[in-house]
């Protein structure tokens, strides 16, 4: 069994930060991607930033210089730093991992979501 979990959410100012966490616990024998993805009320889930297990990154253009997506491949991590926050950023935040565990089943994993609020 795998698990994925985030921490870190909250409600904050507009023009102020958060650092989310989320955490891959279980049977992994490797994560390649991992990412994270932003759900508004009404709106379609959007993938936020992403990250290979070897570093390189993808951001979504709203989010591009205010927010830097990193992870910590020993500790089976990925954060998000959020900065300069806007009421617009409000969301469900949810990580995901695509993950080989150890019986070398290859599935994509995701988290269960924490909430993000700005207000203005």
């Amino acid at each position: 069994q795998v698990q994925l979990v985030e921490s870190g959410g909250g409600l904050v100012q507009a023009g102020g930060s958060l650092r989310l966490s989320c955490a891959a616990s279980g049977s992994i024998f490797s994560i390649n991607g991992m990412a994270w993805h932003r759900q508004a009320p009404g709106k379609e889930r959007e993938l936020v930033a992403a990250i290979t297990r070897g570093g390189s990154t993808n951001y979504a253009d709203s989010v591009k210089g205010r927010f830097t997506i990193s992870r910590d491949n020993a500790k089976n991590m990925v954060y998000l730093q959020m900065n300069s926050l806007k009421p617009e950023d409000t969301a469900v935040y949810s990580c995901n991992a695509d993950i080989l565990s150890i019986a070398r089943a290859r599935t994509t994993y995701w988290g269960q979501g924490t909430q993000v609020t700005v207000s203005s």
